[in-house]
């Protein structure tokens, strides 16, 4: 379906005629063998995307993954905040935009100025998607509103990522992930027990909201397949982290219980928790009654599994805070390694908690391909997470590096709304563009 998009996606900017009733020449989506040489499912697709810091970076980043043309919009001279968020720096880069920015192309526009404004709308009419991450209502103030792209691209898939949604009494705050993450009450679960609420170690809200806004996009060029016209997509931190809480929301919402930290541990499931080694930690979980006994037996403490107190789940629960004393006892006996070893082929969830160092390191890691290597530019070699998802029929490979700000803004220019070397040399000098010339 989404590679048969993409050839809808060129036919519309061709010029022939499209929709549902005009299949000629369309891709089949039959599976073919060679991966090397497979279209991906967005190719085709254009993304005009305004966004900066991490949802919406993140969303567009795995849309370019899939093969959309992501064309990023930035202020000259600054460009996406997070350019200057560091240390760690590598050369004048901050390796936390390296790290959701890869397939995109950087235009440099001042969409203050007019003629900002007017070559924005000039782009989307061409473009299939258009996403942002403005405070409800600035956009508008500047012509560049959902109603303002619908008049000229009423084919475009406009897709808006908040802090709190479009209307309501919160819809004007700025919306960073950690205040997400606090008023969601996500950050009141997270932390040791007895504790402070902790800010999870990435931001996860924002993460969140970036997948939910990429599956929504992807169903937006579906419904647009269906019926020929674009739509509206509303997506916020506060609704993506809410609906996220899944369980914890629903034991408030259906049984009235309110919900409190647990460290590593797990409100309805005992042990499912880190235990302390002699040189690290080990988390184990036990989800039912045959892997307690299992774990039971590898710690050399058999005479748990029959305990009344132990015997189910509930009573687990119920019992936590005298079982997890002897389990922890026993785990602080040994090295971590000793107990991989002994939990290897158990059937029980187990791992240790590792660093990053040990991550990037980690054989499995290595085997799912999770680390990307590109060129960059200016700074030469770089690694960053690669995508989570594979394929059969297509390969995620040779991703293009982060773009420098504003690396591709003449090409962008020249090639999509077709503007001449004059038109883009007056730009320049008024600085209504900008242009970095790589050396």
């Amino acid at each position: 379906m989404l590679a048969t998009l993409a050839r809808v996606a060129i036919v519309r900017r061709s010029g022939l005629p499209r929709g549902p009733c005009s299949r000629r020449g369309l891709c089949t989506g039959r599976p073919q063998a060679d991966t090397h040489n497979v279209m991906k499912p967005l190719e085709g697709v254009k993304i005009l995307d305004l966004t900066r810091v991490l949802a919406g970076p993140f969303a567009t980043m795995n849309l370019g993954d899939l093969g959309a043309e992501v064309i990023k919009v930035e202020r000259p001279g600054a460009g996406d905040d997070t350019r200057t968020w560091g240390p760690p720096f590598v050369g004048t880069e901050s390796t936390y935009f390296l790290s959701v920015n890869r397939n995109k192309k950087s235009i440099a526009v001042n969409i203050k100025d007019p003629n900002g404004v007017k070559i924005i709308k000039e782009l989307a009419a061409i473009c299939d998607v258009f996403v942002e991450n403005y405070v409800p209502g600035k956009l508008s103030a500047l012509g560049l509103g959902y109603a303002d792209i619908d008049r000229i691209a009423p084919h475009i898939v406009y897709c808006s990522i908040t802090g709190y949604g479009q209307t309501g009494p919160l819809s004007q705050r700025a919306g960073y992930d950690a205040v997400a993450s606090a008023v969601s009450g996500l950050m009141h679960i997270t932390g040791p027990e007895d504790g402070d609420p902790v800010r999870p170690g990435v931001a996860m809200t924002d993460l969140a909201t970036g997948l939910y806004a990429c599956g929504a996009i992807m169903a937006g060029l579906i419904q647009r397949y269906k019926t020929g016209k674009g739509l509206f997509i509303d997506c916020n931190l506060l609704s993506s982290q809410v609906a996220c809480l899944t369980q914890v929301a629903a034991n408030y919402l259906i049984a009235r219980k309110e919900a409190k930290r647990w460290g590593t541990a797990h409100g309805s499931i005992v042990p499912y928790q880190a235990f302390k080694t002699k040189d690290g930690y080990l988390v184990v979980g036990a989800g039912n009654n045959l892997q307690f006994a299992t774990v039971c037996k590898i710690l050399n403490l058999p005479e748990l599994i029959d305990d009344c107190k132990y015997k189910t789940n509930h009573l687990r629960v119920h019992n936590r805070k005298e079982l997890i004393r002897i389990l922890s006892a026993r785990f602080e006996e040994a090295m971590t390694s000793e107990w991989l070893h002994r939990f290897e082929g158990s059937g029980v969830p187990y791992g240790p908690i590792n660093n990053m160092k040990n991550v990037f390191a980690e054989p499995q890691v290595l085997h799912n391909g999770l680390i990307m290597e590109m060129k960059h530019p200016t700074v030469g070699k770089i690694s960053v997470p690669g995508p989570a998802v594979r394929y059969s029929k297509f390969k995620m490979s040779e991703a293009r590096p982060p773009p420098l700000l504003g690396q591709h803004t003449t090409y962008i220019l020249k090639e999509v709304p077709r503007y001449d070397d004059r038109a883009i040399s007056e730009l320049l000098s008024t600085g209504v563009v900008t242009q970095h010339e790589v050396e």
